[in-house]
């Protein structure tokens, strides 16, 4: 790890953004209705919470709550942002694992959501998660400026959408059945929009709650564009190197399926390569970053990205 932060620090810091999120989301997926709502059905209450409890790094909520930190911005409202932008990120997964898309039977060391429950259910259950994060972030309980809110809600949908990470999984499907190699140039526009896309906004979430002025903006979105793109390219490596156990999910399957990888485009120590220069891209970035002590904790998460066994 670097000198700012140690490693202790920042896995401690991480833990802590992994709870904050975890107690937010069992919070939010309550059985009793919403003002608004008619009834919770108690089966499918079960499962969206299976989808959305218990596992995974919380990375983006990590993100998006330590940048809304720079700017002395904490407490509930922000981690009802971070859970929004998880739950977004659950759905993409119980979604991405659908036999019509993916086929995979595991993740995070358990059954898939269409395994574990039946696959219209997750399809439902991507479905709820999809909608309520638009209904967490557009609360006031998360800001209480709606000009504030108005901007996260639409920054939200063009990072999870046409132009963002559905788009992307749409590139990544049609890769599939490419019969030439993919050029690395394709693979960076595809990364950048079905993964970068989500970690980026989660970065630029915390500088929208924290009122964060134009330069601050600009160096936090090269941050996240640059820490976005080391993320998938580490995933893309992962998938070579990994074992199934340290992935919690089928390992090797990017090569079986032609999937658009860097490792593919460049073979893997050229993906090795890119990796380290992006991570280097997003801890450089923040030196034009407000507070920049307090942005170590940042620089930290792309040297994790980079090193990060799973």
């Amino acid at each position: 790890m670097g000198d700012g932060v140690t490693s202790a620090e920042f896995e401690a810091r991480l833990k802590a953004a992994a709870d904050a999120t975890e107690t937010m989301l069992d919070g939010l997926l309550h059985r009793a209705p919403l003002p608004g709502e008619t009834a919770r059905p108690p089966r499918f209450l079960e499962a969206v919470r299976y989808s959305s409890l218990g596992g995974g790094k919380r990375l983006r909520p990590f993100l998006l709550i330590e940048t809304a930190r720079l700017f002395g911005i904490e407490g509930d409202g922000v981690a009802r942002a971070a859970a929004a932008v998880e739950m977004i990120h659950c759905y993409s997964l119980v979604h991405d694992d659908l036999p019509a898309l993916d086929n995979d039977d595991l993740r995070r060391g358990r059954p898939t959501t269409h395994r574990a429950y039946d696959e219209a259910t997750a399809i439902l259950v991507g479905d709820a998660l999809l909608t309520y994060a638009f209904d967490v972030t557009s609360d006031p309980a998360t800001d209480p400026d709606p000009a504030v809110r108005i901007e996260l809600v639409q920054a939200l949908a063009r990072a999870a959408g046409l132009g963002g990470m559905i788009g992307g999984q749409v590139l990544d499907l049609e890769a599939e059945t490419a019969s030439e190699p993919h050029k690395a140039e394709f693979v960076i526009q595809l990364q950048a929009m079905k993964t970068g896309a989500l970690l980026s906004y989660s970065v630029n979430a915390g500088a929208i709650l924290g009122r964060a002025d134009g330069p601050a903006r600009a160096a936090l979105a090269k941050y996240g564009q640059a820490l976005g793109a080391a993320f998938q390219v580490a995933d893309d490596i992962l998938d070579v190197e990994a074992d199934e156990a340290a992935l919690g999910k089928r390992a090797g399957k990017d090569a079986d399926r032609n999937k658009a990888t860097l490792v593919a485009a460049l073979g893997l120590e050229g993906a090795r390569e890119r990796r380290d220069r992006l991570a280097a891209a997003a801890i450089a970035a923040l030196d034009l970053a407000p507070n920049r002590e307090a942005a170590e904790i940042l620089k930290e998460a792309a040297r994790f990205v980079a090193i990060r066994k799973s």
